[in-house]
C-alpha cells in the first residue's frame, strides 16, 4: 500500500523539525539514584566478599575511560571523581599508602589529595648562559588518560526472602601506571579508595555514553548497577586472606578467577531442583 503525498509530506516535516531541533537538546538532569532494596540481616542466607579488577583496555569498559576531554556534557569517570573531590568536596577519598585503603580508615585531606594527584617530573635543560646542565622539577596533574583501571570491592549476597543474588559495590579505586624519572614502567599504583555508597549521587548525575541506545541516557551508577562492564576477580574472602596473585600467575590466575566467578554464579542456580 502506497502512502499518500500528504502523509509523506507530514512525515518529512516531522523528521525535519526533529532534525532542526536535535542540536538544541541538552542532556537531561538525571534523578537521584535508584535506592537499594533493603535486605534484613536475617534474610542473608549466604554472602561472599569479592575484589575485582576493571581493565580499561577492554572494549566493553571504554565508556569508563572516554572522553579524555569533556565533550557533549560527558566526562571520563576519573574526571568526575576528581571534580567531586577537589571542586565540590562532596565525597571523601581514603589513603591506600599501607595497602589497606579498602578498609576506609584514613581519610585524605584536600591538601594531601592535591599533592597525590600531582605528578612530579625532573627535566634536564641547558643553561643558555653557562651551558651547564640543570635539573628542573615540574609538577603536572594526573590526567584521565593515565588511568589504566579500577579496583572494586563488592559483597555478593543471596537474599532468601526474594530468592535473588544481590551484588553490592562497597569500594572503588582508580589505578594509574606508576613511572620512574626516565619514564620506565614501575607497576600499577592505586591512588585512593572511595566508599561507593557515598559516591552514588555524584556518579548518577554524570552522564555516560549508552552504547546501545542514544535516546536513553545513563549515569555511571546505572552502568555499575546494571553490570555493564567486565571485571576479573582478584580475590575472594578465604581463610588465608590472600589474593589470587599470591599463588597463581598468568593463565593460571585467569582460570582461577573464572572458576571463582562460576562458583559464585552457580550458587543461586544450585538452589533450584527440577
Amino acid at each position: 500500500m502506497r502512502s499518500s503525498p500528504s502523509t509523506a509530506t507530514c512525515v518529512w516535516l516531522t523528521f525535519s523539525a526533529f532534525s532542526a531541533n536535535a542540536q538544541l537538546l541538552e542532556p537531561p538532569v538525571l534523578d537521584r539514584p535508584i535506592p537499594y532494596v533493603h535486605i534484613r540481616e536475617a534474610d542473608v542466607m549466604w554472602a561472599r566478599r569479592v575484589w575485582q579488577w576493571i581493565d580499561l583496555r577492554e572494549k566493553i569498559n571504554l565508556p569508563l575511560y572516554y572522553p579524555l576531554e569533556p565533550a557533549n556534557g560527558r566526562k571520563a569517570l576519573f574526571d568526575v571523581l576528581r571534580d567531586a573531590l577537589l571542586i565540590e568536596g562532596s565525597i571523601t577519598a581514603y589513603d591506600d599508602g599501607l595497602g589497606d585503603g579498602d578498609q576506609f580508615l584514613r581519610p585524605l585531606s584536600k591538601v594531601a589529595l592535591q599533592r597525590l594527584l600531582q605528578r612530579v617530573d625532573t627535566v634536564h635543560t641547558e643553561d643558555p648562559d653557562t651551558g651547564d646542565q640543570l635539573q628542573v622539577i615540574t609538577a603536572s596533574p594526573v590526567q584521565a588518560s593515565e588511568v589504566i583501571g579500577y579496583k572494586l570491592k563488592e559483597d555478593w549476597i543471596f537474599d532468601k526472602q526474594r530468592s535473588v543474588l544481590e551484588i553490592r559495590i562497597i569500594g572503588l579505586a582508580p589505578v594509574i601506571a606508576d613511572k620512574g624519572p626516565d619514564g620506565e614502567f614501575r607497576g600499577p599504583k592505586t591512588l585512593f579508595w572511595l566508599y561507593y555508597p557515598e559516591c552514588r549521587y555524584v556518579l548518577n548525575a554524570a552522564v555516560v555514553q549508552n552504547r546501545e541506545n542514544d535516546a536513553v541516557r545513563l549515569g555511571f551508577d546505572d552502568l555499575f548497577r546494571k553490570r555493564m562492564f567486565n571485571a576479573v576477580i582478584t580475590k575472594a574472602s578465604n581463610v588465608y586472606d590472600r589474593s589470587i596473585s599470591s599463588y597463581a600467575t598468568g593463565i593460571d590466575a585467569l582460570l582461577e578467577s573464572e572458576a571463582i566467578k562460576e562458583e559464585l554464579l552457580n550458587f543461586q542456580l544450585d538452589l533450584w531442583h527440577y
